[in-house]
Parts: structure tokens; C-alpha cells; sequence
């Protein structure tokens, strides 16, 4: 037995691992402390430069709707409209397909379809939004001119969604436009966590004489965490895009009910009127709009992460019982 004063060989060592690992240690919290620092630092930044229309405005900003620089009036509501009725109606269209696709390459496309079909759809991720944009003005905007709003109106006026001239342009082509843009995120996304679901898991329900549709719904059962994190990238995504929403929303600062209507979000007005900003009070409305946006991006993915805890715990649970 080794006398207590005799030590350890390899306390040395152990000394200088342990200072090693306090250095690692405290080197990534400063790592780490920096995003947060940041985060804090861009909103502190924000506030201060829109101090002038927060203190004439007030809450008054979030809920008017007059846009006047002219009369130095400004009022955010028509912005904060368009983006969320645009970013929601992105959703609408994209999660089922994009679901579909990722359904499909996962569960039934043979191996020869598969690969390049996933290339595809990565590919599409890799666009840049300005190409999206001018395909979006120049193709897709004069066929929901000429075609799906006339279409849409005479079949389904009588919902005040589908009323209204055909412009064109508008809060449909922008929720259109959207839902291609984050398509690929959420299908590449889904695939990647259908294809993370253990093949016990599709083993032991096919064996157990369910369908083949029966095993995908258990596999989509498991991974809806995942899914819901697809979504949430692609709604951010779909919040902060800036310059293809700007080329076919029509850019219009009104709220309506009509989807044929032009529109505005707050990433677009960022990027069409900050060069023309002159006065202070006028700067001052445009980065709190940026201010807004940024605190709806957080409180929007403040609840998605707690929509993902929920359902990851509500699925450990489940597994548990």
C-alpha cells in the first residue's frame, strides 16, 4: 500500500491537465458569452438609434398605420402585417410539400431516383434570393396575373382572401415566392431526420401487420421534433427575406384581407427606403421597424423552441410508458 505521502505519479500531470482544462474551460464561455454579447449589443445599438421615434410614437408605432415622411408620421402596423400574413402563407404551401418530398425520397423513391432528386432539392437551397426574385417578377407574377387570380376569384370570391383586382403582385405572389424559397430547408431537413428514425422502429411495425403508410405515420410520429425544427428555419427564413419579397409584393404600406392586394414587410421596407432617409425622425422609424423585426424573430423562435421541448417531452414520455 502506497504511503499517503509518497503521492500520486501523475499528480504533476494531473496539475497541469487541470490548468489546461480550466483554460479550455473559461476560453469557450468567452466563446459563447461573445453571442450572447452580441445579441445584447445589436438591440442596445437599435434602441438607442430609434430612441427618437419610441419616445414621440410610443406603442402608437406598432399600431398605426400611417407612413407619411413627408409629415414625419410613422406607424409600423402595415409592415409587421405583411410579413407575418406572407411568412404564414409560405408555411401553408411549403410544409405539406415540402413533407411529401421528404416522405417520398425517404420511404418509397428507389435508390436510382433518390440520389439525384435530394441534389435537386439541395440545389434549390443554394439559389440566391435575387434570382428567385427576378423569376418571380418576370414568370410567376404574370401568371397569377392572367391565370391562378382570375381562377381564384371566380372560384372562391365569395372568401374575402380571393377578392379584389388581379394584380399580380401582391401578398400572394410574396407567399408564393416564399414557400419555394424555404421548400428546400424544410424537405431536405425532414428527410434528413425521417432518415435518423432507427429501422427497428418501421422493422417492428411492418412485422406487427401494419401497412406500409401505417409504418410511415409511427416514422413521422417519431421524428416530429425534427420536423418542427425544419419548420422553424424555414419560418425565419421566410421572416427576414428581403429581396425577392420586394420584387413581387407590390410594396404598397396597406392592410388588407384581400391575398390580391400589394403589400409590405418589414425587410422590405429596410432595403427600398433607407437610402432615402434623410431626416433623423425618418432613420429613427426605419431601425426601429429593424428593432421590431428583430424581437419578433426572437419571440418567434423562443415559441418554436418551446413547441420542440413540449413535444420532445410529451414523445419521452410516451417512450417511457
Amino acid at each position: 500500500m502506497n504511503s499517503p505521502s509518497s503521492g500520486t505519479p501523475s499528480s504533476p500531470r494531473s496539475a497541469s491537465w487541470n490548468a489546461g482544462d480550466l483554460i479550455f474551460r473559461y476560453l469557450t464561455a468567452f466563446f459563447a458569452a461573445m453571442v450572447l454579447l452580441l445579441i445584447v449589443l445589436m438591440a442596445y445599438e437599435m434602441y438607442a438609434t430609434s430612441r427618437p421615434t419610441i419616445e414621440k410614437f410610443g406603442w402608437s408605432f406598432l399600431t398605426s398605420s400611417s407612413w407619411d415622411p413627408v409629415m414625419d408620421e410613422y406607424g409600423a402596423l402595415p409592415f409587421i402585417y405583411g410579413t407575418l400574413v406572407s411568412s404564414f402563407l409560405a408555411l401553408v404551401i411549403a410544409l405539406p410539400v415540402g413533407l411529401g418530398i421528404a416522405v417520398f425520397l425517404t420511404e418509397l423513391a428507389p435508390r436510382w431516383i433518390e440520389r439525384p432528386f435530394s441534389f435537386m432539392v439541395e440545389l434549390l437551397a443554394g439559389i440566391p434570393s435575387i434570382v428567385y426574385g427576378l423569376w418571380g417578377f418576370f414568370v410567376m407574377v404574370p401568371w397569377i396575373r392572367s391565370t391562378l387570380e382570375p381562377f381564384l376569384s371566380e372560384h372562391l370570391g365569395f372568401i374575402p382572401l380571393f377578392r379584389g383586382a388581379p394584380y399580380g403582385v401582391g401578398m400572394l405572389a410574396a407567399g408564393i415566392i416564399l414557400s419555394i424559397m424555404i421548400l428546400p430547408i424544410i424537405a431536405s431537413i425532414s428527410r434528413d431526420v425521417l432518415r435518423a428514425v432507427p429501422v427497428s422502429q418501421k422493422e417492428a411495425a411492418l412485422a406487427l401487420g401494419s401497412t406500409r403508410w401505417e409504418a410511415t405515420r409511427i416514422a413521422l410520429r417519431y421524428s416530429r421534433s425534427g420536423i418542427m425544427g425544419a419548420v422553424i428555419l424555414g419560418l425565419g427564413r421566410a421572416l427576414g427575406e428581403t429581396m425577392a419579397v420586394t420584387m413581387v409584393i407590390g410594396n404598397r404600406p396597406e392592410i388588407s384581407t384581400s391575398l390580391f392586394d400589394p403589400g409590405y414587410t418589414m425587410a422590405s421596407v429596410l432595403a427600398n427606403e433607407f437610402t432615402e432617409a434623410t431626416s433623423e425622425m425618418y432613420i429613427s422609424a426605419l431601425i426601429e421597424i429593424a428593432l421590431v423585426l428583430f424581437v419578433v424573430a426572437l419571440i418567434v423562435n423562443a415559441v418554436a423552441r418551446l413547441l420542440v421541448w413540449s413535444v420532445t417531452r410529451s414523445s419521452d414520455a410516451g417512450g417511457r410508458h
